[in-house]
């Protein structure tokens, strides 16, 4: 007979808890307060941008400056170098992620969360370089790319800010790889080796690329909202993610919650609940 340190709550059990806390009217009140609270901000801020500008003013754009060719070798160079840079460091954080994760694991997971971190930059990279970055950056249509497979046919310098093509995959592969990290964070002790590997190609491959398309990519449907002719145009404004806010954090974060929802908790697991 199973002790109750080892039997996993059903499912049933978590919607059962979840129909409850519903039911509760003081969680309305609380859920509700917290939501007007966050309007009341969001409101605020809006105001103060609204009202900071017209007091400021915005400055005519000046006209751009020209550079000659070997100025431009140059900037593009120092741009190429710094996004290197950049992307060495989100690497380091990977480290840390590495750290992290083993720290929070149990002593029979360390080496397990050890290799699949390793293992998961690995293969992260060649489906990032397969078919990945092909989704994500280049042309296609407002919900996904559709050219440069394995690279295949992709040009030099990325599109016009003229830092190297693969100097900008090595950075934008960091970030792909960081996504998948969260997600392999969220679900530690709960799934096999064999699905960590096979949930990260997935995200690095399919989930992360598409959406990031959206927000990032050329001609993706966020990233040339508010203009004529496309997404929202009354808006005139697109959409802006925020050092990675959104494409990275929130899809990394979206998916670790799905993955927790459905595996529920580690077995062994007790809470003061139960």
């Amino acid at each position: 007979m199973k002790s109750a340190a080892t039997i996993r709550p059903g499912r049933g059990d978590y919607f059962a808890r979840i129909r409850e806390n519903m039911s509760k009217q003081k969680n309305w009140k609380l859920g509700l307060t917290i939501f007007a609270g966050k309007m009341i901000g969001l409101f605020l801020v809006l105001l103060a941008m609204s009202t900071l500008t017209g007091i400021v003013g915005i400055p005519a754009s000046a006209a751009a400056p020209t550079y000659t060719p070997m100025e431009t070798n140059l900037v593009n160079s120092i741009n190429t170098v710094w996004t290197l840079v950049a992307a060495f460091l989100v690497f380091g954080m990977q480290a840390g992620f590495v750290m992290l994760e083993a720290g929070f694991a149990r002593k029979t997971e360390t080496v397990n969360v050890l290799i699949e971190c390793v293992l998961d930059t690995a293969i992260c990279g060649i489906s990032f370089w397969a078919i990945g970055y092909a989704f994500m950056f280049s042309e296609g249509n407002g919900f996904i790319g559709q050219h440069w497979f394995f690279l295949q046919g992709a040009p030099p310098l990325y599109g016009t800010t003229g830092i190297a093509l693969l100097a900008h995959w090595i950075f934008q592969f960091a970030f792909a790889d960081t996504a998948s990290t969260i997600t392999s964070g969220a679900m530690i002790g709960r799934t096999s080796f064999r699905g960590d590997i096979l949930y990260s190609i997935v995200v690095t491959a399919l989930i992360y690329p598409i959406i990031g398309h959206w927000a990032w990519g050329p001609d993706g449907f966020l990233a040339t909202m508010g203009s004529k002719g496309n997404f929202l145009p009354q808006l005139g404004q697109p959409f802006r993610d925020f050092a990675g806010s959104t494409v990275v954090h929130t899809i990394g974060g979206v998916v670790s919650l799905a993955g927790a929802i459905i595996l529920g908790p580690r077995i062994g697991r007790v809470f003061l609940r139960d």
